[in-house]
């Protein structure tokens, strides 16, 4: 139940509620019975004045609606004024309440319990309990003797948490090898499959018959090789005639030609001129080609 105390109270208005007279309507209503502290809301709200902690019964908080709403960014740092300012049990009276639907959760995370709602008159009555929510209340402490226990042996102690002990005799773990757990394993693979897809490269010591898939291929396969001219094209060539490629690649900075053509292209060249297939070079020039992602 609200306290009916009549303490001091505080009164707090503001410019609007005291330019219509009801600012100072409602301090002469508690002026009647008690002693009253004046306070302008804005004096609160800019921080330029505090409230010392339990200095009043009541607190009275007459505003017009604008006022109301202007408040909402500082309700909350407000509101914990109010209640610091508040003796335990006291009574905080909001007045001229126009729309409160957020007032009564603002006032309960505050620390305030709310006993009436908004009332037809238009204010809303709320209580500081008899305990702020910082308060700390001291608890009895109670000792518990400790049980007596009996000393235990160093020596007994130790030797319950030891690994050995002098009886237990000691394993060689070599004994518990087999000749067959000694011997290096032999690596060993599946033979290869021509027709399955291959993920990796023959080992070095591979058994499986893989290297020697892999030489045969490198033998027999084609590679493409790629024209070094402006409207040069690629083809596919053999093994042998990619080799044979790459010497005369090798050999063509130190070429000499008896007819003179033997450095401007196949289609100059004659048939069995050793030069045939590489790209037109200058004499004394390195010639490089491109069999695709092989470098030469």
């Amino acid at each position: 139940m609200a306290s009916s105390s009549k303490g001091p109270s505080l009164a707090i208005g503001s410019l609007s509620t005291a330019g219509d007279g009801k600012y100072q309507s409602l301090i002469s209503e508690l002026e009647a019975n008690r002693q009253v502290d004046r306070l302008l809301l804005d004096r609160l709200v800019d921080q330029a004045t505090t409230l010392s902690p339990a200095s009043y019964s009541s607190i009275h908080v007459t505003l017009a609606p604008s006022d109301y709403e202007s408040l909402t960014p500082h309700l909350s740092s407000l509101l914990s004024q109010l209640l610091t300012g508040l003796t335990p049990l006291g009574i905080l009276h909001l007045h001229n309440i126009s729309d409160a639907k957020s007032l009564p959760a603002e006032l309960t995370l505050a620390g305030f319990q709310v006993i009436s709602p908004v009332i037809p008159a238009g204010s809303i009555i709320a209580q500081k309990p008899s305990h702020a929510p910082t308060a700390t209340i001291a608890l009895k402490s109670t000792s518990v003797p400790l049980l007596n226990r009996k000393k235990t042996d160093p020596a007994t102690k130790k030797a319950l948490w030891t690994l050995t002990s002098p009886t237990t005799p000691k394993i060689d773990a070599e004994t518990l090898l087999t000749a067959a757990d000694k011997e290096r394993p032999v690596p060993t693979c599946e033979p290869v499959n021509p027709s399955a897809p291959r993920r990796k490269k023959a080992c070095k010591n591979c058994s499986c018959g893989l290297a020697e898939l892999e030489e045969e291929e490198r033998k027999t396969g084609k590679v493409v090789v790629l024209d070094g001219g402006i409207d040069g094209e690629a083809k596919e060539i053999t093994q042998a005639e990619r080799d044979r490629l790459i010497q005369a690649a090798k050999a063509a900075p130190k070429a000499t030609s008896s007819c003179g053509s033997c450095f401007l292209g196949d289609a100059f060249r004659c048939a069995g001129c050793p030069y045939r297939g590489l790209p037109a070079f200058k004499p004394g020039e390195k010639v490089e080609i491109d069999f695709g992602m092989d470098d030469i």
